[in-house]
């Protein structure tokens, strides 16, 4: 079982100060988070894509790289790789030379994002969305995979004798997980291929994802890759936690309530409630995440959402020095408590690069898949 954390990349003003950080700041603050999270022990950091403000992280493969260069041992990721909107030569191409500087401790996220204004400022429509994410991650599959590529699609120009460089490391492919908040087309792909899914349950009540997850177990054992509870499963969730509880809802209470992605909505105790949000003490976060195996079986990854909503760095990186001491553990530790062997480890490159197969195949049309009856 893998823990880390993930960020959205938002500039977001403190609302308890007034004051917004620069872009420069928060740049430099990810950086600063990212090691630390590798200091205290967690196993991955991601960074999302996003292409207008308010937020920073345009770029996520510089990003990373030059965290990579400052860590020994934390997983590289993204918590969203555009796949409609990024060419998908040029997510091969990021992505093996990231591998490669990394010693192959690299993965990634693929999405659709969340703006459809994205989609015309790089010459795309939105309402391709679907077709766009089939077609280019076939593709990116063929360069990764084949050393000649030789293809032709619907939405950019052939490639003839084509070679993606550099080459994987080692002949492995970073390890593709495709994330969904509310789409089952992309379950669908994810089961297709045997690559992971990432559901990003922060803002929506428990059976919706069970849904989701629910439908891409199922496809996964039916494309042939394994049993369902053998599918490749990773979640999102978010908190903030202050070693009294009454504490941590009195100091994120004034974040929470300005944030752009839930304030002035719920309240913050509706929210805790109804999602996977976590504002108290580090029991209840232990007790809260562990409700995760029993909505949706074994999985193989849980990344939190900790630098969000104006949080300043100190207070992040308190957060997380509490995290590492009181919750990690506990979290691993009962986590590993009736696991059935059968249920796979969370993919490494080092796992897979010792002989573990790695699927590969034709990518479905848009006809053939189903979303099987979820909403």
């Amino acid at each position: 079982m893998q823990f880390g954390i993930f960020s959205v990349g938002d500039i977001t003003m403190d609302p308890t100060t007034g004051r917004t950080p620069t872009e420069h700041e928060r740049l430099k603050a990810i950086t600063t988070i990212a090691k630390h999270a590798e200091d205290i022990g967690m196993d991955v950091f991601a960074t999302g894509e996003h292409h207008n403000p308010p937020f920073y992280p345009s770029s996520p493969t510089t990003i990373l790289g030059y965290i990579a260069a400052q860590t020994k041992k934390i997983i590289l990721s993204t918590s969203t790789t555009l796949i409609t909107t990024n060419d998908p030569v040029k997510i091969a191409e990021d992505f093996a030379t990231l591998q490669h500087l990394a010693d192959g401790r690299v993965d990634l996220v693929l999405g659709r994002g969340n703006m459809g204004a994205v989609y015309p400022w790089f010459g795309k429509n939105n309402q391709d969305s679907v077709e766009l994410t089939v077609e280019n991650y076939s593709l990116l599959r063929r360069l990764w995979d084949e050393e000649v590529v030789n293809w032709e699609g619907k939405f950019r120009t052939p490639l003839r004798g084509f070679t993606s460089t550099p080459r994987p490391l080692d002949g492995v492919a970073p390890f593709v997980w495709h994330g969904a908040i509310r789409t089952p087309q992309v379950a669908e792909i994810a089961a297709y291929y045997g690559d992971g899914f990432f559901a990003n349950n922060i803002f929506w009540p428990k059976e919706h994802y069970q849904q989701l997850i629910g439908l891409y177990r199922e496809r996964y054992a039916h494309y042939g890759h394994g049993t369902p509870e053998q599918a490749i499963v990773g979640l999102g969730g978010q908190f903030f936690i202050r070693k009294n509880s009454q504490d941590a809802v009195n100091e994120f209470r004034p974040y929470f309530d300005n944030a752009p992605v839930y304030g002035h909505g719920p309240s913050l105790e509706d929210f805790t409630s109804q999602t996977p949000l976590t504002v108290g003490s580090p029991q209840e976060l232990i007790d809260k995440t562990l409700t995760f195996r029993d909505y949706f079986g074994h999985y193989q990854r849980q990344l939190f959402l900790v630098d969000h909503a104006g949080l300043p760095l100190k207070t992040v990186l308190e957060q997380l020095d509490l995290f590492g001491a009181e919750v990690l553990p506990t979290l691993r530790e009962e986590f590993a408590t009736n696991r059935p062997a059968s249920v796979p480890d969370a993919p490494t490159f080092e796992a897979r690069s010792q002989g573990a197969a790695v699927s590969s195949g034709v990518a479905p049309s848009t006809t053939s898949i189903n979303p099987a009856g979820v909403n």
